[in-house]
């Protein structure tokens, strides 16, 4: 069993910037950016599926360049390694979403986290537990909605266990 998660809106949290949303982490400057909070309960949760995956934990995050190092500062400054047992050779990037299905078929990905439906669709039929993060999407059958970290730790979990739940929510 190995768990993907991606960062945007999953793990960092630019929408709940105190400065206003999400461009305080595109476009700020580094003290800004750096400001920026993570989604509540993240780090605490992501710690706890670490030591359940015994560590077989990858971030997977699509962005350019210049995002791909705010989002290494802003990983370094919160101590997410630390804080997660995440080490930074678990973090993968790529440049368009449908490429996170490359890193997942490479790490032998089980269950992964994000946001957005144009992963998941790229990701169907390659990783067997999908977790569409947030309350934005209406999720598809073949995905287990999870609005928050508490609702995904309990559904990853419930499939590690063997039994059946989230589905749906």
């Amino acid at each position: 069993m190995r768990l993907g998660i991606d960062i945007g809106k999953v793990i960092i949290n630019g929408p709940a910037h105190p400065e206003g949303g999400d461009t305080a982490f595109f476009t700020g400057d580094t003290a800004r950016m750096l400001r920026t909070p993570a989604m509540p309960g993240s780090f605490e949760a992501i710690a706890r599926l670490v030591t359940l995956f015994d560590g077989r934990v990858w971030i997977v995050s699509k962005c350019g360049e210049r995002v791909e190092r705010r989002t290494l500062q802003w990983l370094e400054h919160h101590d997410f390694a630390g804080r997660t047992g995440i080490p930074p050779d678990h973090v993968r990037f790529c440049r368009q979403r449908p490429d996170k299905a490359i890193h997942c078929a490479e790490l032998g990905i089980t269950h992964f986290v994000d946001d957005t439906m144009e992963v998941h669709e790229a990701l169907r039929g390659l990783v067997p537990h999908l977790y569409l993060f947030g309350e934005r999407e209406t999720p598809q059958p073949w995905l287990t909605h999870t609005p928050t970290w508490a609702h995904a730790e309990e559904a990853i979990t419930a499939t590690l266990a063997g039994t059946p739940a989230g589905r749906g929510r």
